[in-house]
């Protein structure tokens, strides 16, 4: 009996079957996140700490194999996220929006992941004209000035000179627009020779090369950016970390990821590890509000 047991467990650990219940062949070692522009850099971040902390899975948990760690990230807006989860390309799609009702009810089990609170300031070169005057913006303002109805800064206040205003805004497809659609444009559209910048990178740029320019760069750019920009009020309130939390200002969006699907073992412990204290610190080292 003792005999054919010891067989039984040589078996076992020859074809790689760990307490898990997977084979080392089956283990998934490599994790692919595709969407949010915004989310995009977070993740990476917090996937390199990861790897340059273990670099190899046995050293996340030693019933892991010794396989080298791989995770991908990769950008292509909010959409693209859910889109590639659904069909299949990454296990994992970041979106800096709410998913909507339609596209979850399209997943056979939608899982999401909440990381941060983000909110898009609406910001300015600190050297624009109207910073002499005024540092608060209405709803309405923003509508005209988003629309092209106001083409000068003299429209927004008489007393600028007639400087014209350079909108710059996220492509129009991508989850920071839709938020600012919903939130502050409603029917209106955005004007068509708006510059759609790439990235909140690449738009927080724009705002620093040019002082005329406005545009609704994410709190977590901005805060990277706070000597050269300034972040206006809207509707008298400001975007501060307590009027995001407490939904006082109202621009604001969750930055997440989502799953079709019960999590592998070694995508779990990933995700362990992002919503741990070392993951949490690099949200906030971003610039986002972590969400614990």
């Amino acid at each position: 009996m003792v005999k054919g047991l010891r067989l039984f467990l040589s078996s076992v650990l020859f074809l790689g079957v760990t307490t898990f219940g997977y084979s080392a062949e089956d283990f998934k070692a490599q994790i692919l996140f595709n969407g949010s522009s915004s989310l995009a850099p977070v993740i990476s971040k917090i996937s390199t700490n990861f790897i340059e902390e273990n670099i190899t899975w046995d050293k996340v948990n030693k019933e892991f194999p010794q396989k080298n760690i791989a995770i991908y990230v990769s950008s292509g807006g909010s959409g693209a996220g859910v889109k590639s989860v659904l069909e299949g390309i990454s296990d994992f799609g970041m979106v800096a929006r709410n998913v909507k009702d339609s596209e979850k009810a399209k997943f056979k089990n939608y899982q999401e992941f909440v990381v941060a609170s983000d909110a898009l300031t609406i910001s300015v070169n600190n050297e624009n004209p109207i910073l002499k005057y005024q540092k608060n913006i209405s709803n309405e303002t923003l509508k005209k000035i988003f629309s092209g109805e106001y083409r000068y800064w003299s429209d927004v206040d008489s007393r600028l000179e007639k400087k014209e205003i350079v909108v710059v805004t996220r492509d129009l497809g991508g989850g920071a627009h839709e938020v600012f659609q919903n939130v502050i444009m409603g029917d209106t559209d955005v004007k068509m020779d708006a510059i759609q910048a790439p990235s909140m990178g690449a738009l927080a740029t724009k705002l620093v090369e040019n002082k005329y320019a406005i545009g609704y760069a994410s709190f977590g750019v901005y805060n990277q950016n706070k000597d050269k920009l300034t972040a206006l009020s809207v509707e008298g309130v400001e975007p501060t970390i307590d009027n995001i939390l407490s939904g006082t200002y109202k621009i604001q969006r969750p930055l997440l990821f989502i799953k079709d699907g019960a999590l592998t073992v070694s995508e779990k412990a990933f995700v362990d590890y992002i919503f741990s204290e070392e993951g949490m610190a690099a949200v906030e080292a971003s610039g986002y509000i972590p969400v614990k």
